[in-house]
């Protein structure tokens, strides 16, 4: 199949004997990429001829992906994972969202922050090539763990992945961030936008991402919750708790923010789940 713009009849009939015949809306679009189309030009097609909106065929897209595993959502009331009991205070089921009581203990939130402090360096994002970039909507200091750094940083791990029955080898590494007074991160997605031209970049070291668990490290003195514009929602930061959501690619209901601290200093702990193993590319 040469790359081309126009849908002809012969591209058209192929499509609908593939789907006609058992394949997916993701082997249709692989088979197409692998014959020279461009992956954003391929989903555009796929979504006329079958009559798609195409935000829904990113998302089968997403689910469809060879491999890819989904978290398990914490249920209310509590759970009892390595020693802790985790109660989940609040549960939303669109997108899968929970705030999660007592993930970390005091002990364990001081520590992060005094071998985080050491580290800090301005926070980064990622660009539409896959690359990490210095950005005005993100204006907090950071620093990453690789995966099992530290024994503290292992356990942490671990509970996680029994809490969410996902393996340890599916997050990457743990990131800690630090906000003083006005900073803030501006609203967001966390899942990487399949129509930027990084994305198979980014998605090439462990898939899509599909969940975040922000832990609160401390509780700041005014300000600073992590706020969900689409639900109205606003999770309050409290030293020791999380906020963990799940979501597929174009999922507009996760957008949410780090709303700026108005009084004190606000550290959290965010881990970002994949759908297949994560490999670090600096370390791959």
């Amino acid at each position: 199949m040469p790359s081309r713009t126009a849908i002809s009849p012969e591209l058209r009939e192929w499509i609908l004997a593939t789907t006609r015949a058992g394949h997916g809306v993701a082997d249709v679009i692989q088979l197409m990429k692998d014959n020279g189309y461009d992956p954003r030009q391929s989903r555009s097609i796929v979504a006329e001829v079958l009559k798609l909106p195409l935000a829904a065929l990113t998302a089968s897209t997403a689910r469809s992906a060879p491999h890819g595993l989904r978290t398990r959502h914490p249920e209310a009331p509590s759970v009892r994972i390595d020693g802790h009991t985790i109660d989940i205070s609040l549960s939303v089921d669109v997108p899968p969202l929970r705030v999660l009581d007592s993930v970390l203990d005091d002990a364990e939130c001081s520590e992060l922050i005094e071998l985080a402090q050491p580290r800090l360096r301005r926070a980064l994002t990622v660009d539409v090539d896959g690359r990490e970039q210095v950005d005005q909507r993100r204006t907090s200091e950071g620093m990453f763990f690789t995966i099992n750094e530290l024994p503290l940083v292992g356990r942490i791990e671990q509970r996680l992945a029994l809490l969410l029955d996902l393996p340890v080898s599916h997050g990457e590494g743990l990131q800690i961030l630090h906000y003083l007074p006005g900073q803030e991160y501006e609203p967001h997605f966390d899942w990487f936008d399949p129509e930027l031209p990084g994305f198979d970049t980014i998605t090439r070291v462990g898939g899509q991402r599909i969940a975040s668990v922000v832990m609160y490290l401390n509780t700041p003195e005014r300000g600073g919750g992590t706020a969900f514009p689409e639900l109205g929602l606003t999770v309050t930061a409290r030293r020791g708790s999380a906020v963990y959501f799940a979501y597929e690619s174009g999922d507009q209901s996760s957008l949410h923010a780090g709303l700026p601290v108005q009084s004190g200093e606000k550290w959290i702990a965010t881990k970002w789940l994949r759908e297949r193993p994560y490999r670090d590319p600096a370390r791959a």
